[in-house]
């Protein structure tokens, strides 16, 4: 009976973290059990946290494109987390902003109305694009964690991006050896997200 008891309460604790991102969460040329979203997996397990990672990630992706994908994702997967790391294609391709955070708010607002928790992740783009414009940009991503009342992570290539030895050659995507200060920076909102009633803290 207490062996029955135990597998009920794991199976009613488990929870399943939905991720929608693009090039960044889908191991751009690299080894895709060397990306960040496998090494979650990784210390997820090694945490032995009840979670399973669902990563529906693909590059090149664009909110546009993510917001279509995204019902029918919430029907299949059920998930009680949604991350969100999108805009940074539709930045590069001289999308409006105004429909960027229209496609994110819609995706953010799905995800709610399906009782799950959201991680919202800030967009920086090149710093060529103008000062001005990448700070309006990325307050963009501020606003609506602040609006919807998310989880935010600030930056998933802090520490990363400014260091070329970390980056591929087209100074866009980190490499193999960058994954794991990659999942560095994502891991205290995941954790908060996963265990919301301890300290998001390594």
């Amino acid at each position: 009976m207490l062996t029955i008891m135990s597998l009920y309460t794991s199976i009613a604790s488990s929870q399943t973290l939905l991720i929608m991102g693009d090039s960044l969460s889908a191991s751009y040329n690299i080894p895709l059990e060397s990306g960040w979203v496998e090494l979650l997996k990784q210390r997820i397990k090694q945490n032995g946290y009840p979670t399973t990672v669902v990563n529906a990630s693909i590059s090149g992706e664009t909110t546009g494109n993510a917001v279509k994908r995204l019902p029918g994702l919430l029907d299949k997967h059920n998930p009680d987390i949604v991350l969100i790391e999108l805009g940074g294609n539709d930045g590069l391709r001289g999308f409006e902003l105004k429909s960027i955070k229209q496609n994110l708010s819609e995706m953010i607002e799905a995800a709610q109305a399906k009782g799950a928790k959201v991680i919202l992740t800030g967009i920086h783009i090149p710093p060529n694009y103008g000062p001005a414009y990448t700070q309006i940009f990325y307050n963009a991503y501020l606003n609506l964690s602040k609006k919807y009342e998310t989880l935010f992570i600030p930056f998933i290539l802090e520490g990363v991006g400014d260091k070329p030895q970390l980056m591929q050659a087209d100074g866009v995507h980190p490499t193999k050896e960058a994954q794991p200060k990659v999942l560095d920076n994502m891991w205290p909102q995941i954790k908060a997200a996963i265990e919301p009633s301890k300290n998001a803290q390594n």
